[in-house]
């Protein structure tokens, strides 16, 4: 039995070493970028395409991620097989994404179907509550317990947002404040874990020869 727990915690370490890198939390703080920019685009640029613009940049930071992953973060920490016990609590994780992207699909169309005839706040309510979920769910399946934070930090970034416009401290329903400060603690966070990954697992090089060896 301790042998089993033990073999569980260290697959559980292998999978952390692995992927918490934190270049995911860069690249969910890069997506989230989009609440408090493109509202500022959205007059020029319509609703749509205010969004879709975006989608370059985050292929970008997308590729530059797998691409750093691949040539600076796996020569550091090795590669990793996990066994049939990760594999389906990560199929879990993805079958429940998609649903709740689904859903969350779903409210936005009603969301557009009823534009100003449902309150403001109610909408920051669902979608806030929506990203908790979520992000609860990765953090509980991923083992990431952060991720409850930045469930919480998108939970009531436009629930708090929605309050300061309504009286009249901000702007544009204050998603340039609050999703831009929630976007920059995940950017941040991400950065430190990554050097931090990067100091405590230095590249391996191989033995050298000492100056005098050889020298008779």
């Amino acid at each position: 039995m301790t042998g089993q727990i033990s073999l569980k915690e260290a697959e559980r370490k292998a999978f952390r070493t692995k992927t918490d890198d934190g270049l995911w939390d860069v690249l969910l703080g890069c997506f989230f970028l989009m609440f408090p920019i493109a509202i500022y685009l959205s007059p020029s640029l319509g609703d749509f395409w205010s969004s879709m613009v975006f989608l370059p940049f985050w292929g970008l930071v997308l590729l530059t991620i797998l691409l750093v992953r691949k040539y600076v973060v796996t020569p550091r920490v090795g590669m990793v097989k996990f066994g049939q016990r990760r594999k389906t609590r990560l199929m879990k994780f993805v079958v429940l994404m998609v649903v709740i992207n689904a859903i969350a699909l779903v409210l936005g169309i009603v969301a557009a179907m009823t534009f100003g005839i449902v309150p403001g706040q109610l909408y920051s309510i669902f979608l806030g509550l929506i990203l908790l979920i979520g992000f609860s769910a990765a953090a509980y399946f991923l083992d990431l317990p952060r991720l409850y934070v930045y469930g919480l930090l998108l939970w009531i970034s436009p629930i708090v947002g929605e309050w300061l416009w309504s009286q009249g401290y901000v702007s544009h329903h204050g998603f340039p404040l609050t999703f831009g400060v929630t976007s920059g603690i995940m950017i941040i966070t991400g950065l430190v874990i990554f050097i931090r990954l990067l100091r405590d697992n230095p590249l391996p090089h191989e033995e050298t020869p000492s100056e005098g060896a050889g020298n008779g």
